[in-house]
């Protein structure tokens, strides 16, 4: 891992653009490394993003960062094709939640025959909050979403872009039920999959108006709906588009995001568990 990267240029290399070929056309979405069956140094590598985002997709592209002096940040970078994308993925085993994993253990090992050494920074179950720190936070907390909003992206330098807000209900109450809170900032097509954190860097404050010092950052969820009105006043939550294209009816965003929660990653952890339990190679 290169040295003296600041937790906000450790996230820039947490996510990665997707690139999907379908039959209505091309599309980009989001997706971010978790690191999954973690046992020390070994965890199951995959990649994170929206059922939707992968949906009728026959052909997809990654562009990833490549490994280069440990004292520099990487900034070289190489594109890889995925035939037959959409079936590359795991759903999630709730046909109701809205994401899937491709595990990417036999990228890694292609691009290391080719003489390719990959880097990314994935997250993990430690970045997943705690019962009890979802009970010490506010109704209002910052967020930050790091993504490709609208498919922009710095493709010299294959980063991504952030996005601030803050929580619009309380990360620890179930939105309407559902494992789900919202938030409020802008939500645009190429945003699904987006990672949501909790990002307090140097201090915060708690409950009580105290100022702590020190960081708190969190992954809280991730980005795959928000709601929309119609110029004639309806309102739907609609899922966050994978491309910008013309509609009959015009949908105006609330900008307002509606966002999974972290834990459900955690189901994920039996379907990827390696064969005897034991972890695999990142």
């Amino acid at each position: 891992m290169p040295i003296d990267l600041s937790p906000s240029e450790k996230l820039a290399f947490t996510t990665v653009r997707i690139e999907c070929d379908t039959p209505a056309g091309k599309s980009t979405g989001t997706g971010f490394y978790f690191a999954f069956c973690r046992k020390g140094e070994q965890f199951v590598p995959a990649i994170v993003t929206n059922k939707h985002v992968v949906a009728g997709s026959t052909t997809g592209r990654f562009h990833l960062h490549l490994s280069q002096n440990p004292d520099s940040v990487p900034t070289t970078h190489t594109g890889f094709e995925v035939p037959d994308f959409e079936k590359q993925w795991i759903g999630h085993p709730n046909a109701d939640v809205d994401l899937c994993v491709m595990p990417i253990a036999p990228l890694l090992r292609f691009s290391e025959q080719q003489g390719k050494k990959l880097f990314f920074i994935p997250m993990d179950e430690q970045l997943l909050p705690t019962a009890n720190d979802l009970g010490n936070l506010m109704a209002i907390e910052e967020v930050v979403m790091v993504g490709y909003t609208n498919g922009i992206w710095d493709h010299v330098n294959n980063m991504p872009v952030f996005r601030r807000g803050v929580t619009a209900t309380h990360p620890n109450a179930d939105y309407c039920g559902r494992k789900e809170f919202m938030i409020d900032a802008a939500c645009f097509p190429g945003s699904s999959g987006s990672p949501v954190l909790l990002y307090n860097f140097g201090n915060y404050s708690d409950r009580k108006g105290n100022t702590i010092i020190g960081s708190r950052i969190k992954l809280l969820g991730i980005l795959y709906a928000g709601p929309q009105h119609t110029a004639t006043g309806e309102i739907a939550i609609q899922t966050i588009q994978t491309v910008s294209k013309p509609v009959a009816i015009s949908r105006i965003p609330n900008n307002l995001g509606v966002i999974i929660k972290a834990e459900r990653l955690k189901d994920f952890e039996a379907i990827l568990q390696p064969p005897g339990g034991g972890p695999s190679s990142a």
